[in-house]
């Protein structure tokens, strides 16, 4: 497991895209204020103070396996994060008039979201779309569009959202680790599960043609 000698903001950055908490989330688990979390986002170069030094540590070694792998994706070779270059493929993958969800695990709530999964350097967004999909919910799909990019409002990293249509498979829960359930939701319903505001534009008007 990788070891921060001395943490900075975007090693704890790093650590939060890899759990896939909200600033919210990621504050609740240290136990510090929301806005603490976001200076990190605004200034990478910060050092906490040695008490969060050891909060961090504490999260770090309670993080899940799967937690771990991608905290080190998104770590450079000489151990130090690259909190700029973080970057998320989020599938949002439709079968008729349905779109695919799975439900988060957090901390203290459940949450549901698109299918997603770190980009390395150098990799593709569009493969990771389709990767993720099928390692989380056992749904094949190919990319139909890229719908866009942008810093994501929540987490602060860099999301890129591919259109995919569903080819095969019956979806499931295959990642029980991080997931409670997945399911096919009716467009008309996304709402419900995910707020508006948190939707990305493009992905609604997407989404919106096809209801």
């Amino acid at each position: 497991m990788d070891v921060i000698e001395t943490w900075k903001g975007q090693h704890a950055v790093a650590l939060q895209a890899a759990m896939r908490a909200t600033n919210e989330e990621f504050a609740r688990r240290l136990g510090v204020a929301v806005r603490t979390v976001a200076a990190w986002h605004a200034t990478p170069a910060t050092v906490p103070r040695r008490e969060m030094q050891r909060a961090l540590d504490t999260l770090l070694d309670r993080a899940t396996p799967a937690e771990r792998r991608r905290f080190a994706a998104l770590l450079h070779p000489d151990g130090a994060a690259q909190a700029q270059a973080l970057r998320v493929a989020i599938a949002v993958v439709v079968r008729d008039r349905e779109v695919l969800l799975v439900c988060r695990r957090g901390e203290d709530a459940l949450a549901w979201q698109f299918p997603a999964g770190v980009v390395k350097p150098g990799g593709s967004a569009s493969a990771v779309a389709v990767q993720e999909t099928l390692a989380e919910t056992a749904v094949h799909c190919t990319v139909r569009e890229h719908l866009g990019t942008r810093v994501h409002p929540v987490t602060g990293v860099l999301a890129s959202y591919e259109f995919c249509e569903y080819l095969a498979g019956e979806a499931r829960n295959v990642d029980t680790v991080e997931n409670l359930d997945t399911a096919w939701v009716p467009i008309t319903s996304l709402t419900k599960f995910i707020p508006t505001e948190r939707i990305y534009p493009p992905v609604l008007k997407a989404l919106e043609a096809l209801a």
